[in-house]
């Protein structure tokens, strides 16, 4: 409190912060945004290029793994090996004589529409049969819904090469599981019987197989997605009387139809490429009966020694499924819009 000669008294402001006696006011740092310089007197690196540098390692691994490889068989598909140029170290330029040869061969076409009916066929009794038992799943009680998610679990992390020796054990023609139960049932013709005797037997035993070993994917992603709608609706439909039917089409599908699409988006592409269980069955055969793209090329390349042909099977293979993923890609992303 100050006294002035007049008497009067005038009190100082409360809020100003006291002064140290003897020491001067230091002001604050400019620096613009109110930070700190970095020490050492390093520059920041601009925002913007954060990003980027995160996602650079995985870039050039993808590109080391996938993008060169694909460069060079490109590269193969253009030239005109075989065993003689091969063992030769030679490697003579072709143009697109592969790419002709292909397009002008009635067994690569055959192969072509063998392969999308193979996952046409596989794609809908996986997803048919994978959401059927996810609904199972969430009707269930705990203890036995506990007990079928085991089941689906050993199915899916057994290895692939294991189940198709299981299968082909389960079909063999002297000691085969189904051969007996044939005869058990009373079906004559069954001794010995040659389940792959044809391409489109062995076919369907390798259709079993990849719907078996794929619908536990599907199975327990459907359960995943069902548990997030909510059991209101399920009320609201039964008390308007829908059957089954009607809360699937007009609850169920409507709030998983982000599942369905990438579901399938995803099993279309395993299928397509389903290399393993269709030449360790049966290597393709007989004679070269059941061959899908991915077998065609691998038998081009590796049986036949025709490499620049094989390759251009493999490009034509991933020309193919990029055309025909570009429709379903383009649904996805509509999807997302409307959402």
């Amino acid at each position: 409190m100050t006294v002035h000669s007049q008497g009067a008294v005038t009190s100082a402001p409360q809020d100003a912060p006291p002064k140290s006696a003897g020491l001067p006011e230091t002001p604050a740092p400019a620096t613009g945004a109110g930070r700190t310089p970095p020490r050492g007197g390093r520059k920041p690196l601009p925002t913007g290029w954060l990003p980027y540098l995160l996602v650079a390692p995985a870039v050039l691994a993808l590109a080391t793994l996938l993008l060169y490889p694909l460069i060079k068989n490109v590269i193969l598909s253009l030239q005109d090996i075989n065993k003689i140029e091969f063992i030769q170290r030679k490697y003579p330029f072709a143009g697109l004589d592969n790419y002709t040869e292909l397009l002008g061969d009635t067994n690569f076409w055959t192969v072509v529409v063998r392969s999308f009916g193979f996952t046409l066929a596989n794609v809908v009794l996986i997803m048919v049969l994978g959401s059927l038992i996810g609904i199972l799943l969430n009707k269930l009680g705990k203890k036995m819904r506990l007990v079928l998610s085991m089941a689906l679990v050993m199915a899916w992390a057994m290895p692939i090469v294991a189940s198709v020796q299981v299968f082909r054990w389960l079909f063999d023609e002297q000691f085969g599981v189904m051969n007996w139960v044939m005869r058990s049932a009373g079906f004559s013709g069954y001794e010995q019987h040659n389940w792959m005797e044809t391409g489109l037997s062995t076919m369907v035993i390798v259709t079993i197989l990849v719907v078996w070993g794929s619908i536990p994917f599907v199975a327990l992603n459907m359960y995943a997605g069902l548990t997030t709608v909510g059991a209101e609706l399920y009320e609201a439909a039964r008390m308007d009387g829908a059957n089954g039917w009607q809360t699937f089409w007009k609850i169920v599908f409507p709030n998983l139809k982000p599942f369905f699409l990438i579901t399938t988006f995803l099993e279309v592409i395993w299928v397509f490429k389903a290399f393993t269980q269709v030449y360790a069955m049966n290597k393709g055969g007989p004679d070269r009966a059941s061959e899908i793209l991915p077998v065609f090329a691998y038998v081009e390349g590796q049986s036949q020694a025709h490499y620049g042909l094989a390759a251009a099977i493999s490009v034509l293979t991933i020309v193919i499924l990029v055309i025909v993923m570009s429709f379903y890609f383009r649904l996805i992303l509509k999807q997302e819009e409307e959402q």
